[in-house]
């Protein structure tokens, strides 16, 4: 009998693959609970008959939108089962196994900060100016967005940057003391990377080539760099301040038409030259870091250095010069102190920010958009707290002040689920 004719032999009927499921896991859902039980109470203590005033536009926008009021304990009730929407579907999500992601938070936040405005000026003479607001918001999260993106940079090569802090408290000392004895807010601009990019080089050449761990180096540059700028402040700069630390201010540069649409255009378009370069540098690392040769093996390096060094890839000298780069970001971040806020330089200014935008490129998952979101609301934090207390509410202080740190322990510590830093970060490895 010919094998030709026989029929061929049936083939096992190929079954559809079981979807991967995510552990079974309700972080998200108390969290957003516990807040919105918070704003339950918001509604309780809400006097009625009162109202919270609103002011959106500016004389000069194109459109003119006039002030307005809002009833503050129906609206707080209305913001109240509004929540309800992402809070259920973030319960049920959680039970299917599937992953909560960003939107439903961010949106429950959006709802419960509202309700939270509406309430804590219910009834007095003060006005939420909302264009204020939000630009205030914005400025303070300049430093945050660069020191997240100079994390970025980093520990998607491999090397744990720990110290951010050093890096934007020396880009502010000698972007205040260029400035000073050039007359120029825009020298400043120019050496503030050049001092990050310095402390940079010598985390780089501790962790990478030398083997010292990665945040241990990190500790002792923030120590190193808080100690000497802080004898030079006592010193040179105290003793002659006209000509090496007077408060400089980088202009304000409208874009024409842009700057006067209502609300977002004296937020992101009447700003410096700084704000615009954190715009390109966001724009710019999120697009080079995941659609270019460079970062490619920016994350080979940081994911399994073994097999970029099989292609080619010089790993440590991709890490170095990758590591100097983030000091140069962080660096420039740090003129924000001085030149782009217009003051002089003082003892340890960066007041820990390094450290916050650590936790926003954690919170943002080690993306430049992300880590973008994650600052901004930092910095949004951090000014809410600022014009609470100018306005006297019932809040105590030392509470207004501790919210921007409360928030980041908040965020990292799981209300958007677990993350992954890259694989290789914070080893050695010998080309």
């Amino acid at each position: 009998m010919s094998l030709t004719g026989l029929a061929p032999a049936p083939q096992a009927a190929e079954l559809p693959l079981a979807p991967v499921l995510e552990p079974k896991t309700f972080k998200a859902p108390i969290a957003l609970s516990v807040f919105w039980a918070v704003a339950c109470v918001f509604t309780a203590v809400t006097p009625a008959g009162v109202s919270t005033k609103f002011e959106l536009a500016r004389p000069t926008d194109f459109v003119k939108i006039p002030d307005f009021a809002v009833p503050s304990r129906p609206s707080v009730i209305v913001l109240c089962l509004l929540m309800l929407a992402p809070l259920a579907a973030s319960w049920r999500l959680a039970n299917q196994r599937r992953r909560v992601g960003l939107w439903l938070p961010s949106a429950f936040g959006v709802l419960w900060v509202l309700s939270f405005m509406v309430w804590v000026v219910a009834g007095k003479t003060a006005t939420w100016t909302l264009t204020i607001l939000l630009a205030s918001a914005l400025s303070l999260s300049i430093p945050l967005v660069f020191g997240a993106m100079t994390g970025l940079v980093c520990e998607r090569v491999g090397v744990i940057n720990v110290a951010i802090e050093g890096q934007l408290l020396a880009g502010a000392f000698l972007a205040a003391v260029v400035a000073s004895r050039a007359s120029n807010s825009y020298a400043g601009l120019i050496a503030a990377p050049i001092a990050g990019a310095l402390v940079g080089a010598l985390l780089a050449v501790f962790a990478v080539k030398y083997w010292v761990d990665h945040i241990i180096v990190g500790v002792v540059l923030n120590v190193l760099v808080s100690g000497l700028t802080s004898y030079l402040f006592s010193t040179v700069l105290t003793r002659d301040a006209a000509h090496w630390n007077h408060a400089i201010q980088l202009p304000v540069l409208p874009i024409p038409l842009l700057s006067r649409i209502p609300v977002i255009g004296p937020v992101l378009f009447r700003q410096t030259l700084l704000v615009y370069l954190m715009y390109v540098a966001v724009l710019a690392l999120n697009i080079m870091v995941f659609k270019s040769r460079w970062g490619l093996r920016l994350r080979a390096c940081g994911e399994h250095p073994k097999a970029a060094d099989t292609v080619g890839i010089r790993v440590n000298r991709t890490r170095i010069r990758n590591t100097i780069l983030g000091g140069a970001i962080a660096g420039l971040g740090g003129a924000y102190f001085t030149v782009a806020s217009g003051l002089a330089f003082t003892k340890d200014m960066s007041a820990g920010k390094g450290f916050i935008a650590l936790a926003a490129m954690i919170l943002g998952r080690w993306n430049p958009k992300g880590a973008l979101a994650a600052a901004l609301l930092f910095g949004f934090a951090e000014e809410l707290a600022v014009m609470l207390g100018v306005m006297a509410t019932p809040i105590p202080s030392n509470i207004l002040n501790m919210t921007p740190y409360l928030l980041t322990i908040f965020a990292v510590a799981g209300l958007v689920g677990r993350v992954r830093a890259p694989a290789a970060e914070g080893t050695f490895y010998r080309d």
